[in-house]
């Protein structure tokens, strides 16, 4: 067999090669991007879960409040802040529906600052309306809050496992350099943040 051909042989073993190298890469790494999104879809409809409940205790105090004399003004300031940190983290759901967002940080601190408003809304109801224990629609949305503040923590840890994953297959080797060919770049993951993994407790 002549050199020449010998040599073709090899150049076309070589090219068979890392075309099966690249479409194995590429499929694992487009399921695994699905994956990703798949489970960002997941947080996104917990986080939405809890921006639906947040109207409805705030309506439910504003209702009980309306047989006291007055609203107390820390109750007062603390649905404002409520109210402002509800509607920043509702716009940065809004930027980031259907894909996973480039930027997670912002889009996880707009999401924490409102939980944290929410504990403080909470504990200035608490002090100032205490026979509110009584109330059964309060003491409903007391336990659909703090399920879904647990389901959200469920939902952003299988989220980060998922990322892992994708992350794996597009930075390792030989993975990475098919990553770059079809544009696969590494994806964010949701940071600890000791403040924001409890629930608000809304106990007498």
């Amino acid at each position: 067999m002549k050199k020449g051909t010998i040599t073709g042989i090899v150049i076309a073993a070589l090219l068979v090669f890392l075309f099966a190298g690249g479409c194995s890469s590429y499929n694992g790494m487009v399921d695994a991007d699905q994956a990703v999104e798949k489970q960002w879809g997941n947080v996104q409809n917990q986080y939405q879960r809890r921006a639906d409940l947040i109207p409805n205790l705030v309506s439910t105090v504003k209702g009980y409040s309306e047989h006291e004399a007055n609203t107390l003004e820390s109750v007062t300031r603390a649905r404002a802040g409520l109210s402002e940190a509800y509607n920043a983290a509702q716009a940065a759901s809004d930027e980031t529906k259907g894909a996973a967002p480039e930027n997670l940080q912002q889009f996880q601190q707009a999401q924490e600052k409102l939980q944290s408003a929410l504990g403080i809304y909470v504990n200035a109801v608490r002090e100032a309306y205490p026979d509110l224990k009584a109330n059964q629609n309060f003491l409903d949305l007391q336990a659909q809050l703090e399920g879904t503040e647990n389901r959200i923590s469920t939902e952003r840890t299988r989220y980060n496992e998922a990322v892992e994953t994708y992350n794996k297959k597009v930075l390792r080797f030989p993975g990475r350099i098919f990553a770059s060919i079809f544009n696969f770049d590494a994806k964010q993951m949701f940071e600890a943040d000791q403040s924001a993994q409890s629930a608000p407790k809304v106990e007498f």
